[in-house]
């Protein structure tokens, strides 16, 4: 049995409570959360070796203020820290710093005024995420450590407002740098970070340098009313920029030292190349039987991108949006052939770099022993990052189902995590009943936050169930024959309120025992059949298939 994290109080006022952050980090285990009460704390923690976790409690303003002293407020090395929901001050020092440290650093408002806000060194894992840093020389500095700084906002910085050096390779995505002195960001020392879906404005030299031998990829970066160039690349340097959006930058905005390898993407070439292949898909889905309102929600969901991607374009402010969907209905509904559309559409659209689909159930997902779930989750997951990841029967996890409820719950508390943590890098689609699908969501507090919506999968008519089978039977070099027609209307009018009715799925079915009732019928001719008897699929074959 996991043992229980040990949790900690810190309030000065509260009898009981630790009255500050020192002394509950005294006799806090590793692993212990100390969660803190509203108000100031005047303290600088120094964490050697220790994993701990830092947190406000639930709606409280906690400051840990450390701007009196002549050292860091926060300084780790060789362990695991984690910050959330914090104001942390710092003055003539760093405002949070850590060496060989797996920092994680969520929600929390970071000030100082003549060092690195952040500075993290040799590390081999760190998140910044949903952050504000401000007043520092230096908003973040990143050396020799691989990790994500995500929609974080560094802004009012005397310096440069993100640094990464010493041959790190960060994630720098959906971030807002503005009001620096120096550069929005600076790459240097051999460094490759992506920087993807940030807006740099208002810097005092240009937004993005990159010097001694870095290779960054930028992507549908927004660079705005710059006292330099969009973005500069020194001679030894080379990488990717993609998409670029610059306005009022001094001129040229992409400004490339001579022998540079840079590949040069710009917006109208990215859009250009994606169109055409939007449309030939939107005319796929299109070419569907029936599924109105699914097609209607699809169009919606591609002008919504589209509109946000001249938003950027613009240099307007655009929203975050989750492409992660419930698709809901019975089954049959061409659930899985609009998702692997989907994909396609993203990929096209620039929002994926992949496209691919995979497909999986329970099984896939679900381990035999504890902790082998995780593992097998977040294998899958990995598989289908860059493009979408399919969940049939998802219900089907949940403890309600009652399938060997606590290792299906542990898949999807597993999956809550890994769509936090690559919020842009995948699409996920959960599929099955409406009403299960309820029970799904209910699984799990942060679940439900993290589809943008749910898509209604409606039972196909007799008559759209017809014009599949017709598909079906023409695909398969097959002719149905006219009078047929009205026998397979009422097979599935009968059929179609039945509890276990399979759309799609019937047709199917029925279509393959029409061929067989045909291959019967012709090996009692006792002669061989001409080509128009073999494509041929008569009333006479709907009925018997109906009837078997």
């Amino acid at each position: 049995m996991p043992v229980p994290t040990r949790v900690l109080t810190v309030a000065a006022d509260r009898p009981g409570a630790y009255p500050t952050i020192g002394s509950a980090l005294l006799e806090a285990p590793d692993g212990a959360t100390v969660a803190i009460a509203a108000g100031t704390y005047a303290e600088t923690l120094e964490l050697t070796g220790r994993s701990v976790t830092l947190q406000a409690e639930d709606g409280a303003e906690v400051v840990l203020d450390g701007s009196g002293a002549d050292w860091p407020t926060v300084r780790a090395v060789d362990g695991s820290l984690t910050l959330r929901g914090l104001v942390v001050r710092a003055l003539d020092h760093f405002a949070i710093s850590v060496d060989r440290t797996e920092l994680t650093v969520e929600q929390c408002t970071v000030t100082g005024r003549t060092r690195s806000a952040i500075s993290v060194h040799a590390s081999t894992a760190f998140t910044v995420d949903r952050c504000t840093v401000s007043g520092a020389e230096t908003g973040i500095v990143v050396e020799g450590a691989s990790g994500q700084i995500l929609d974080t906002t560094v802004r009012e910085i005397s310096g440069d407002g993100i640094v990464v050096g010493l041959g790190a390779d960060p994630l720098i995505r959906g971030c807002t740098i503005t009001t620096c002195g120096g550069r929005g960001v600076y790459v240097y020392q051999y460094s490759r970070p992506e920087l993807t879906d940030t807006e740099i404005a208002n810097t005092g030299t240009e937004g993005v340098g990159v010097a001694h031998g870095s290779t960054p990829v930028v992507r549908r970066v927004t660079v705005h009313d710059t006292r330099g160039p969009a973005i500069t690349f020194a001679p030894g340097c080379g990488g990717t920029v993609e998409a670029l959006r610059p306005s009022n930058t001094a001129e040229p905005a992409l400004l490339l030292a001579d022998g540079v390898t840079v590949e040069v993407i710009d917006a109208s070439q990215a859009a250009a190349s994606g169109g055409g292949q939007v449309d030939e898909l939107l005319g796929e889905l299109d070419q569907m039987v029936g599924l109105p309102g699914v097609k209607a929600e699809v169009r919606g969901l591609v002008d919504e991108i589209q509109v946000d991607e001249w938003r950027r374009t613009a240099g307007l402010s655009v929203g975050a949006v989750s492409h992660h969907l419930i698709f809901a209905g019975a089954p049959g509904t061409g659930k899985t052939t609009v998702a692997r559309l989907y994909g396609k559409l993203l990929k096209a659209l620039g929002v994926l770099p992949k496209g691919g689909f995979t497909e999986v159930s329970r099984r896939d997902l679900v381990g035999q022993y504890i902790g082998h779930t995780a593992e097998k989750t977040a294998q899958v997951f990995e598989k289908s990052l860059g493009g979408v990841l399919f969940i049939d029967e998802a219900y089907t996890l949940s403890r309600s189902a009652g399938n060997g409820g606590d290792f299906g719950q542990e898949a999807i508390d597993a999956l809550v995590k890994l769509m936090e943590d690559h919020r842009d890098e995948i699409a996920i689609i959960v599929a099955g009943y409406t009403a299960e699908m309820d029970d799904f969501l209910a699984a799990n507090p942060g679940l439900a936050s993290r589809f943008s919506k749910t898509v209604e999968f409606e039972n196909y008519s007799p008559s759209e169930l017809l014009r599949i089978t017709g598909r079906m039977v023409a695909g398969g070099d097959y002719q149905l024959d006219p009078a047929a027609g009205p026998p397979l209307t009422s097979y599935f009018d009968r059929i179609a309120h039945g509890a276990n009715f399979g759309n799609a799925r019937e047709a199917r079915r029925l279509v393959e025992g029409m061929r067989k009732a045909q291959s019967q019928r012709l090996r009692a001719l006792g002669r061989m059949p001409t080509t128009d008897e073999l494509r041929s699929l008569l009333p006479d074959d709907v009925q018997v298939a109906a009837g078997s």
